[in-house]
C-alpha cells in the first residue's frame, strides 16, 4: 500500500515537471518576442499551382505539424509545440523562400489547422513546404519576407 502510494506521487510529481518544462521552453522561445502560432508541412511533392492533394501524404490535412516560429535577424526558427527541443526543428533563410500560393484550408485541413489559417506554398531551397497562419502573422510574414536588404531577391506571390 506504501510502495504504491510513492510510485503514485513520484508519477505525479514527473508529470507536472514534464508540464513545467513544457511550459518553460515556450515561454524560452517567446521571449524574445516576434513568434507567431505557425504550423507546417515539410516536404511536399510539387503540384501543379500546389492545389491539389499531395500524393505523398494522402489527403489534404495530413501531414501538418502544429509549431511556433519566431523571426530571427534574416532566419524564421520554427519550434515544435510538443517538444521539449531547445533549439528549432527548421531554420528558414529569407533569402532562400519563395512564396508559390496562397490558399485557405480545404476539407480535413479545416480540423488539422486553427480556425483562421491561410496556408502559403514555398519552396525553400529546392524543398517544397507549406506553412499555415493566422492573417494577422501571414501580413507579417509577408512584410518581413518583402524587407530583405537590397539585392537580394525575394519573391512574394
Amino acid at each position: 500500500m506504501v510502495l504504491a502510494l510513492l510510485v503514485s506521487c513520484v508519477v505525479i510529481a514527473l508529470v507536472l515537471l514534464g508540464l513545467f518544462v513544457f511550459g518553460l521552453r515556450r515561454r524560452l522561445i517567446q521571449r524574445s518576442g516576434g513568434t507567431f502560432d505557425c504550423s507546417l508541412r515539410w516536404n511536399v511533392p510539387a503540384t501543379e499551382g500546389m492545389d491539389t492533394a499531395p500524393a505523398s501524404h494522402g489527403p489534404r490535412g495530413k501531414g501538418w505539424i502544429y509549431g511556433v516560429a519566431r523571426y530571427s535577424g534574416d532566419r524564421v526558427e520554427w519550434f515544435r509545440v510538443f517538444s521539449y527541443a531547445p533549439r528549432p526543428r527548421r531554420v528558414l533563410e529569407r533569402s532562400a523562400i519563395e512564396v508559390l500560393s496562397r490558399r485557405a484550408p480545404q476539407g480535413e485541413e479545416e480540423l488539422a489547422l486553427l480556425s483562421d489559417a491561410i496556408i502559403l506554398g514555398c519552396v525553400h531551397r529546392g524543398t517544397h513546404l507549406e506553412l499555415a497562419m493566422s492573417e494577422d502573422a501571414l501580413t507579417g510574414f509577408l512584410a518581413w519576407l518583402e524587407a530583405a536588404p537590397p539585392g537580394q531577391r525575394v519573391n512574394v506571390a
